[in-house]
């Protein structure tokens, strides 16, 4: 069996009905408190968590300059920073996933485990919208259609997408994170998976509502409502990219 993902939540003290813990709790992570920035790096000084949450929508600060601290100390570990209803995202923070309170505990954990590695050990499954991803075997099912299987280049493409779900992402990053370059003079590798993602996951293809193009920017991956505009049958196929 895999050992449990260790989770580091930062929120305060006073949480109180706010706090995270009991939902992380249910979901068996092995999870650590703190109840500021600083803790947070103490803490972080003699162990690497697996994921950090930032739960500034139940401190005083917005949080903004310890992500950024958090992330200087740890770059390759995900941070998921939460805020104030009404307030906007401040992308300096760097967090990988931005939450506005009120969210739900299903999606929060849905955010853990899309940024957390597979568990080799038992198949994880992310679900949002009408659209089940597959982790451990990188597969997508969407309305119930049935599987389709993805490269790991389209399976990492998709995930990336899944972390910043009604977010833009800009073509620099897909390229970067993706494909680990940042050589943009040539992206039609880039247009081409993105074609390929849309084919598993579009009831339409030729007009995607689900990855939705941002002209001169990137893209944006969004549910946009909670049923299909088709109700479409298939069969799952493999992927022959």
């Amino acid at each position: 069996m895999g050992s449990k993902s260790v989770v580091l939540l930062v929120e305060g003290r006073n949480a109180g009905l706010e706090s995270l813990v009991p939902a992380l709790k249910k979901a068996s992570y092995e999870l650590s408190v703190v109840n500021t920035g600083d803790a947070a790096l103490s803490w972080a000084g003699n162990q690497e968590p697996d994921i950090i949450i930032f739960d500034a929508s139940t401190m005083r600060s917005n949080g903004v300059r310890s992500c950024r601290r958090l992330r200087r100390a740890f770059q390759k570990t995900p941070i998921i920073h939460a805020r104030a209803g009404g307030t906007n995202v401040d992308s300096t923070a760097e967090a990988d996933v931005y939450l506005e309170r009120p969210f739900s505990p299903r999606k929060l954990l849905n955010r853990v485990r899309a940024l957390l590695p597979p568990d080799d050990d038992k198949e994880e499954i992310v679900r949002y919208g009408y659209l089940t991803y597959f982790r451990t075997k990188q597969s997508v099912d969407v309305a119930g259609r049935g599987e389709y299987s993805l490269t790991p280049k389209l399976a990492a493409l998709l995930e990336l997408f899944i972390r910043h779900c009604d977010e833009l992402v800009s073509r620099e990053k897909l390229m970067l994170d993706v494909w680990e370059t940042n050589f943009l003079d040539d992206t039609r590798t880039l247009d081409v998976h993105v074609s390929w993602i849309r084919k598993r996951i579009e009831l339409n293809p030729g007009r995607p509502r689900v990855l939705r193009t941002v002209r001169g920017k990137g893209y944006i991956f969004g549910i946009l409502g909670s049923e299909p505009a088709e109700n479409q049958s298939g069969t799952g196929h493999n992927a022959s990219s």
